[in-house]
């Protein structure tokens, strides 16, 4: 009874699915009330309480808190330790073994990295999925969505095409049941999404299942686009609508959004520290960390007004390019599903607005003057001014004209290429999505897009960079990890955690160019010496 009680009170805080981004999932706060503030106020890691289980329903642990808090000696560290139970890794005993061949240790890692369908402790915040998934590693557990198309390319190359599948089914699983995909599958990670790469999942499987795959997840990618361009319809010039916004001659374009402004549960703490240095309204800022959390990009100075300040964070402000290229590619996609269908008429009008948000992106994204594609601020009608690695989004999906990405290639060399691969940015702030870190999934989309306009060069430069970069840490840690510092060969730091191993995007992105450069895979691939290295 009392489990049942604790599902129902659970439930009751959730929108109902499929307008789920339309609500404020806020679950913990809700339920923990204070407890939940002032543990996140002080303890160290935000996202391991809200990833615990709670040894038993919320009204218990509350008469718990309040009775105990009033004791001499309160500990809150060890009350919320006795009250939660830590979330298992699946992970936590593999060690690497001297000497493999990274190849070797990346397609061990699958396995380790894999998590299988099944029973979920319903207690929890980790959402159930019907198919086998792969998680990044370190502390995060759970599918996340834009990593997992980096992830699948070396599926891909492991020969674990059935896995590259299944990852297509749990999005699209979870589009049918939410609506959307989720940031990844957490309960407190229902609000936001992540720069919508489904349709280049499905793309890639298309590459060995053939157009099939396109007519097969056609719902799908039509509901991804629905949720992406609500409310495009009735806007009017000048006007924002979630995660859309119409600019003054028109022009239909996307930003980052959430529609709660409240802190982020995982980082709770974080927030509220952010928002009290800004002098702004507290909602405000809230709101802008969720859309920066939903870029991918949590956090970097393009999104910062001052540029530099995480306080003065703008995201809502801003319409991105890799944002709007991942939807032209959805736009392209949904129209090659169409026709592939027999639905000439909607293939059409999918067309017709591909073309139309090129046009835009190449009319206001561009910044001739400097040579690159940069964020947008919509209201003010000009570019941010900042030189990132987003940049070569359009390149990448084939939208960028043949001189414009000869001027990108060529500020790619001035600006952001390092000794091990590119930075993500130019500017040093101490958050991880600057210099001087670099990371698997923009030298990924760098290296194609350059490669595709015939700067092959410069691709193989930046191939050949990333990969000795990767193997040098990896000779002298066994270890793979989430980012590292391209302008050493050093792994990454910096932003609201300790970097992380295992590393789902970095094993893929490197089993992949390995393979296209075999050039670069030598004896230097190996781990030598290195000894064992826990994961």
């Amino acid at each position: 009874m009392r489990k049942t009680a604790w599902l129902l009170s659970l439930c009751l805080l959730l929108p109902a699915p499929p307008s789920m981004a339309q609500g404020c999932v806020a679950a913990y706060s809700r339920l923990y009330g204070e407890l939940f503030e002032t543990a996140q106020r002080n303890l160290p890691e935000g996202k391991s309480l809200v990833d615990a289980v709670p040894r038993q329903p919320p009204a218990g642990i509350l008469a718990e808190y309040e009775h105990r808090r009033r004791l001499p000696g309160f500990d809150l560290g060890e009350f919320v330790a006795s009250q939660f139970a830590p979330a298992q890794s699946a992970d936590s005993d593999y060690r690497t073994e001297p000497g493999q061949d990274v190849r070797q240790h990346i397609d061990a890692l699958w396995r380790v990295l894999e998590r299988k369908p099944g029973a979920v402790d319903p207690r929890g915040s980790l959402l159930p999925l019907p198919y086998p998934y792969i998680v990044p590693g370190g502390r995060f557990n759970e599918i996340y969505y834009w990593d997992s198309y980096f992830t699948m390319l070396g599926l891909e190359e492991s020969g674990r095409h059935d896995l590259a599948v299944d990852m297509v089914k749990n999005f699209a699983w979870l589009i049918d049941h939410y609506g959307h995909i989720p940031n990844g599958n957490r309960i407190y990670y229902l609000n936001r999404s992540q720069p919508p790469f489904f349709a280049a999942m499905v793309n890639l499987i298309a590459e060995r299942d053939g157009p099939s795959a396109l007519t097969t997840w056609l719902p799908q990618l039509q509901q991804e686009y629905d949720f992406w361009m609500e409310g495009a319809d009735t806007l009017e010039p000048g006007q924002a609508h979630r995660r859309v916004v119409r600019l003054a001659d028109g022009s239909l374009l996307n930003r980052y959004w959430d529609d709660c402004d409240l802190p982020r549960e995982e980082s709770y703490g974080n927030d509220v520290r952010t928002a009290a240095e800004s002098g702004r309204p507290a909602a405000e800022v809230y709101r802008n960390l969720r859309a920066g959390a939903e870029s991918g990009w949590d956090f970097s100075s393009r999104w910062f007004a001052d540029g530099k300040t995480l306080a003065t964070i703008r995201t809502i402000e801003i319409a991105p390019p890799d944002l709007n290229s991942l939807l032209y590619h959805l736009e392209t996609t949904l129209a090659e599903a169409y026709r592939a269908a027999g639905q000439a008429d909607r293939a059409a009008r999918m067309r017709e607005r591909a073309d139309a948000r090129k046009s835009a992106i190449l009319r206001h994204l561009w910044n001739a003057k400097d040579g690159v594609f940069e964020d947008y601020l919509w209201k003010e009608g000009r570019g941010t001014g900042h030189v990132t690695a987003a940049t070569l989004y359009p390149l990448f999906f084939g939208i960028a004209e043949r001189g414009q990405a000869d001027r990108v290639a060529q500020r790619v060399r001035d600006s952001l290429l390092q000794p091990y691969g590119l930075a993500t940015t130019t500017v040093r702030t101490g958050q991880q999505w600057d210099l001087p870190n670099g990371w698997a999934p923009l030298q990924w989309i760098a290296i194609r897009g350059l490669d595709a306009y015939g700067h092959e060069e410069l691709a193989a430069t930046i191939a050949r960079r990333w990969i000795d970069g990767n193997l040098a840490v990896y000779r002298q840690s066994g270890k793979l990890v989430e980012k590292y510092d391209v302008t050493r060969s050093a792994a990454g730091g910096g932003g609201e955690y300790p970097l992380q191993d295992g590393f789902g995007w970095t094993n893929g992105v490197l089993r992949k160019l390995l393979a296209l450069y075999p050039d670069a895979a030598s004896a230097d691939t190996r781990a030598g010496a290195a000894a064992p290295a826990r994961h």
